[in-house]
């Protein structure tokens, strides 16, 4: 039970209904199947709580295994599948009831990295294709920003930022939200006059929809850019090889990409751009 305020979906408040009877669907990272039934048994369960016709489960079993990849595995027994195929298998249970929503907490935590791109790729294909609305709680920005329709950041109980995943992305709306994020590098800045900002880097010119007092403290967000901004030069600390680029560490603690691999303890130069984050 809540301690307080109140929880609606579609004009009801659910902290008054009883689980059984809010018709939601729910996928756990650790699969939570019966392992005493087959494949089949744990798709049909809902089905059967529900006392469909024996047609219309075997119909729908079906269909799900077919979208899930499982075809033929319907006598299979859990144990016998890889986690990536029980994961699978909670999937097509969730769905088979046609709940009104779909709940997922964590559901490819377990999962390594090859397998969770195929099952994001299926679920988000899965999801679009049903119209089952769907709330996915991950740590895993990569995995949310793939899958996610809309997206929300949560600190400290509260709602941080909200929007499209290019929205979030493209405009994190707060010094937490782009350090969680690890877009571009968040710097101190103290506003000046003619709508800069002075910081340890030099001064530049400040993005921001707001006005500010000469002498405010600011949270900024620093970014390279490939055209324009203004150029500064900085010693190069550290390289690291990220597969496509190399992530460079520079003096200062601002991190920047660069295709090529720059010399250690050499001068880099680096278009950037600041922005407000307050």
């Amino acid at each position: 039970m809540a301690d307080e305020g109140v929880v609606l979906f579609q004009g009801s408040d659910l902290v008054h209904t009883p689980p059984h009877a809010r018709d939601f669907g729910l996928v756990f990272q650790d699969y939570a199947l019966f392992p005493h039934l087959n494949i089949f048994d744990n798709v049909a369960f809902g089905l059967r709580m529900k006392k469909l016709a024996a047609s219309e489960i075997r119909k729908r079993v079906a269909i799900l295994l077919e979208q899930v990849g499982l075809t033929g595995f319907e006598k299979r027994k859990i144990n016998d599948l890889s986690g990536g195929e029980q994961q699978r298998v909670a999937l097509a249970r969730a769905l088979a009831p046609r709940p009104r929503l779909l709940m997922f907490d964590e559901p490819l935590g377990a999962l390594d990295r090859t397998l969770k791109e195929d099952l994001l790729s299926q679920l988000h294909e899965l999801l679009h294709k049903t119209r089952i609305p769907a709330i996915y709680v991950t740590h895993d920005q990569e995995e949310a920003f793939s899958v996610a329709d809309m997206v929300l950041l949560l600190h400290d109980g509260r709602i941080a930022r909200q929007g499209t995943p290019e929205e979030v992305w493209k405009t994190p709306g707060s010094a937490w939200a782009a350090r969680f994020l690890g877009i571009g590098n968040v710097v101190d800045g103290v506003a000046s006059h003619g709508g800069k900002v002075k910081t340890d880097f030099g001064m530049f010119d400040l993005r921001c929809r707001h006005k500010h007092l000469k002498g405010e403290r600011l949270p900024l967000l620093l970014t390279q850019v490939s055209r324009g901004g203004r150029e500064i030069k900085l010693k190069v600390k550290d390289v690291l090889f990220k597969q496509d680029h190399f992530e460079v560490h520079m003096k200062g603690g601002l991190i920047f990409h660069r295709k090529e691999r720059p010399r250690m303890g050499g001068i880099m130069r680096v278009a950037v751009e600041v922005e407000c984050l307050a």
